[in-house]
């Protein structure tokens, strides 16, 4: 009798252990939960990416204060010379001319983009 009952109760459990198992499971795997999982994700790797972004900036303006310092590039500037102004691709600041879009040198041949 009391093998019986302890056997009952537990397959019992183990039929609700289961079963509930199974349901969080399945609650794992709707759309909705699958889609803020992979938003999470997205997230996590923008945030990384974020931030190997900046160590790389963070390394690339030690680097080249090194070699600045090495080449002399941020020696005194002699005032009887004159002053050339270096460009970078994207303006700091817009230009006076707003009205003008400055592009980059690049040339494709695809057809597939926007013209």
């Amino acid at each position: 009798m009391f093998r019986r009952t302890f056997w009952f109760t537990a397959g019992a459990a183990a039929g609700v252990w289961a079963t509930t198992k199974v349901n969080r499971k399945l609650k794992q795997l709707t759309p909705e939960s699958l889609a803020a999982q992979a938003a999470d994700k997205a997230i996590e790797a923008g945030h990384k990416l974020k931030d190997f972004a900046l160590d790389v900036r963070e390394g690339m303006v030690r680097r080249e204060a090194e070699l600045g310092g090495a080449l002399g590039l941020e020696a005194p500037v002699d005032p009887d010379l004159p002053v050339q102004p270096h460009f970078a691709v994207e303006a700091a600041e817009p230009p006076a001319n707003t009205h003008t879009h400055r592009k980059l040198p690049y040339n494709s041949n695809n057809r597939n983009e926007d013209h």
